[in-house]
């Protein structure tokens, strides 16, 4: 009987692998044309563009952990000036917001947006109300935002994206900034999946996609619209620039930007300084579960609501919604392949039964296609990630394969009892975890180049004072000798340069319970002070920039979150006193 089972099973599965693998090899045939033709435009940012007012719109639900440091390292380590953070949240999520009325007392360009009523409703539904806070931020500023681009709690922005953005705005709509999840041990397979797919979607499909005239969907991240594209769509969608009702309004705005007859672009994948790609990067799900549910929504929404909503377009659009959606079969075919071959291999049932006489010619063709596929994936995940990553590509594919096919059959039971019961999709949240510091100390932008850059010092003065200053001396404390900028100018540079907050009269916040976490003597050798206990975290300050040897110490002494503010030698010596008082 099993036998029967598997053998009518290989049929279908046959036909769905070759349609799928045809399809795929189509790509990889345009891909190398477009990159023998010279057609693959390398995209850079013009080193002279004026820079527009950009707002970073960042929606939040229950990400206390994570939105303090995401604000302060990529403050740190963007290369743009002309920018505000917009960040959104709930008024049931009290953490939240106390992490970003705290984030606002330490960065100017941080706004607090409130949503009126209690979350979680949406992500869209928090961008919309985001997009308010900024609308009332230009009636009582007098200056309009050129562009908006979206970001979640735990990116790490390239330096580069912004000037990215800017300076390719000016012929286009919607900007795509690709996004590549942060390098992982191999042992974790599940994040490893994402780093293997991203790779390859981010390296060819997408800028395939957008060079063959599909509409480029956002990956709702590092996207880019200028205000001509978000007053289009609030036109167009009685003043929702996000749909609340869609569970992936990034994919549906690519589509309907597209519709609207918006110029997209999407920038392909490609090294900078050190070999960094030009990416959003960011952790991804590391267990099933997350994964399965994560994806679930993106099937869902991806798949369904947008085949609910739009049908198949028409035309060559229908095509690239072909794509997107034949992981509805494609997935499950996938995984069940893979366990009909395994069990025809531990039985070998190829003795026991006759197999049609089509099935060897069209494995001739399925095989090498399936080749192809895994060729590519390695190549792609060998550029981002090395090759002892890689070339454990083809173990993570029948674990992706089996993950996939589950995420789909959850997609569509769960759009399905949805369906059948008449309640609304419901936005499922996947939790965050940011990197830690070290692993973010590549992209830090140089202490002049702050200086010079949000006018602290004129850069010909920053030249001459570089060009006298004596061996061995820091150049802040330089600066500070020849007058050039104020010892406060100094340490707002380095808290900006660290991605740690500037602590302001944190003396009188001090308590002596927070004093007494941390040994005496460990505190003088690093010359750091804890003053305050609050939401499970531990608030340190001292005048200088963290060490990554003196955080690992300091966790020896506690378990809670360390949370760590630079302040003024001045500062840091009234506390030793309020210290030496008690």
């Amino acid at each position: 009987m099993a036998d029967a089972i598997a053998l009518w099973l290989i049929v279908p599965l046959t036909a769905v692998i070759l349609v799928s693998g045809i399809d795929d090899l189509w790509i990889d045939a345009a891909w190398l044309w477009l990159w023998a033709t010279g057609r693959f435009r390398r995209f850079a940012a013009a080193p002279n563009a004026a820079e527009r007012r950009i707002a970073i719109f960042v929606p939040l639900w229950r990400e206390h952990q994570v939105i303090l440091d995401m604000l302060a390292h990529n403050i740190g380590c963007v290369r743009y000036s002309n920018y505000q953070f917009f960040v959104g949240a709930y008024p049931n999520d009290p953490l939240t917001l106390e992490s970003i009325r705290e984030a606002e007392h330490w960065w100017s360009n941080v706004h607090l947006a409130v949503c009126p009523h209690d979350g979680p409703t949406s992500k869209a539904d928090c961008l919309n109300w985001i997009y308010q806070r900024m609308l009332l931020h230009e009636e009582s500023g007098g200056a309009t935002f050129d562009l908006v681009v979206v970001h979640d709690a735990e990116d790490v922005m390239h330096p580069e994206e912004l000037r990215l953005i800017n300076s390719y705005s000016a012929e286009y709509d919607f900007i795509q900034i690709p996004v590549l999840p942060l390098a992982m041990p191999v042992y974790e397979f599940t994040h490893g999946v994402y780093c293997d797919e991203f790779a390859q979607a981010h390296t060819r499909d997408m800028p395939v996609r957008a060079m063959l005239g599909g509409f480029v969907p956002s990956a709702g991240v590092g996207t880019g619209y200028s205000r001509r594209a978000l007053d289009r769509l609030a036109e167009a969608e009685s003043n929702r620039m996000f749909d609340p009702a869609c569970l992936t309004e990034d994919y549906e705005n690519g589509f309907r930007l597209h519709a609207l007859g918006m110029k997209q672009v999407f920038l392909p994948l490609s090294s900078t300084g050190s070999n960094s790609p030009a990416a959003t990067r960011e952790y991804f799900p590391s267990t099933w579960q997350a994964a399965s549910r994560q994806r679930t929504r993106w099937i869902t929404g991806i798949a369904l609501q947008a085949w609910e909503r739009h049908g198949w377009g028409g035309g060559w659009q229908a095509y690239w919604l072909w794509r997107d959606r034949k992981g509805l079969i494609g997935n499950p075919a996938s995984a069940l392949s893979f366990a009909v071959f395994l069990y025809a291999l531990l039985t070998r049932m190829w003795t026991r039964v006759d197999l049609p006489a089509w099935i060897i010619p069209a494995a001739l063709v399925t095989l090498p296609s399936l080749a192809v596929r895994m060729a590519v994936r390695i190549g792609c995940s060998w550029r981002w990630f090395g090759p002892g990553f890689a070339l454990l590509a083809p173990l993570r594919e029948p674990y992706a394969n089996f993950l996939n096919a589950w995420a789909t059959v959850r997609a569509l039971a769960d759009y399905a009892r949805a369906r059948w019961e008449g309640r609304p999709l419901v936005w499922v949240k996947t939790e965050h975890a940011y990197p830690s510091r070290a692993a973010l100390m590549e992209n830090r932008r140089r202490l002049g180049e702050i200086l010079a850059g949000s006018s602290y010092v004129e850069s010909s003065d920053l030249e001459r004072a570089l060009e006298g200053r004596p061996e061995g001396s820091r150049l802040g404390e330089w600066l500070v000798h020849l007058n050039l900028i104020s010892e406060d100018d100094l340490y707002e540079a380095l808290s900006i340069q660290a991605g740690v907050p500037l602590g302001r009269a944190v003396a009188e916040r001090m308590r002596l319970p927070a004093v007494r976490t941390i040994p005496a003597e460990v505190a003088r050798r690093w010359r750091v002070l804890p003053f305050e206990i609050r939401a499970g975290e531990l608030y340190i300050a001292g005048p200088e920039q963290p060490a990554v040897e003196m955080e690992s110490e300091l966790r020896a002494y506690t378990s809670l979150r360390l949370r760590f503010h630079l302040v003024t030698p001045g500062e840091y010596a009234e506390m030793e006193r309020k210290v030496s008082a008690n």
